[in-house]
C-alpha cells in the first residue's frame, strides 16, 4: 500500500526514469527552447608539463644552494665556527620555496573554447584571464637558454588592451606552436567577422 499526499503520486517512478536515462535523455535546465540562452559547456583545463616543475626546482636549488655556502662557509671562516649556523636560514627558504613551487605549478591551467582562452593561475590569489581571440594581435612562443635545455616553450598573447595580455609558460614546443597557430588562426577568423 503506497502512502503519501495525491501530489507525491509518479514522483518516484519519474525520478527512478530520470536517474536511469543519460545526460542526453533529460531536459536541459534552461528549459524549453528559446526561454534561456544555451548553457555554456564546462571548459576542459590543461595543465602545464613537469618539465616547468622540474626547471624551477633546479634553479631554486642552484641559487639558494650557493647562498646556504656562503652564508655557511664564509662567516664559519671569518667570524667563528657557530656563524655557520646561518647556513640553516637559505635551508630553510629551499624547503619552503620547493613546496611553494609545486603548488604553483599545479594551480596553472588554461582551456580552450569557441569564442575565448582562458588562462588560470595562482595559489592564494586565484587570477583567470579571458582572452577573447578577437582581441588577439600577436601570439609568439619564446624560450630563452634555460628553456631550451628543459625542451621548454613559452606561448605570450598580446592585444589592443595590455591588461588582457597573457602568458602560458613551460609548454613542450610542439604545444606551444600548435597553440600559437590555432590563436593566430582562430584571431584571424574571429577578427575578420567584426
Amino acid at each position: 500500500m503506497e502512502t503519501g499526499s495525491p501530489d507525491d503520486t509518479g514522483t518516484a517512478g519519474a525520478t527512478r526514469a530520470a536517474d536511469r536515462a543519460g545526460p542526453a535523455d533529460q531536459p536541459s535546465p534552461a528549459g524549453p527552447a528559446g526561454s534561456a540562452g544555451p548553457a555554456r559547456e564546462e571548459p576542459v583545463w590543461t595543465g602545464l608539463p613537469p618539465g616547468l616543475l622540474r626547471m624551477r626546482r633546479l634553479l631554486l636549488v642552484v641559487w639558494l644552494g650557493l647562498l646556504t655556502l656562503a652564508a655557511g662557509v664564509l662567516p664559519a671562516l671569518f667570524l667563528a665556527p657557530l656563524w655557520a649556523a646561518l647556513a640553516l636560514l637559505p635551508l630553510a627558504l629551499l624547503a619552503w620555496g620547493w613546496v611553494m613551487l609545486g603548488r604553483n605549478w599545479r594551480s596553472w591551467r588554461y582551456a580552450e573554447r569557441a569564442d575565448d582562452l582562458l588562462i588560470s593561475r595562482g595559489v592564494l590569489w586565484r587570477e583567470e584571464t579571458v582572452v577573447p581571440y578577437g582581441r588577439m594581435q600577436l601570439v609568439e612562443v619564446t624560450s630563452g637558454p634555460v628553456e631550451r635545455h628543459f625542451g621548454l616553450a613559452s606561448v605570450q598573447l598580446h592585444t589592443a588592451a595590455a591588461a588582457t595580455d597573457a602568458t602560458i609558460p613551460g609548454l613542450d614546443p610542439a604545444e606551444a606552436e600548435r597553440l600559437r597557430d590555432r590563436l593566430t588562426e582562430l584571431g584571424e577568423a574571429r577578427s575578420a567577422g567584426l
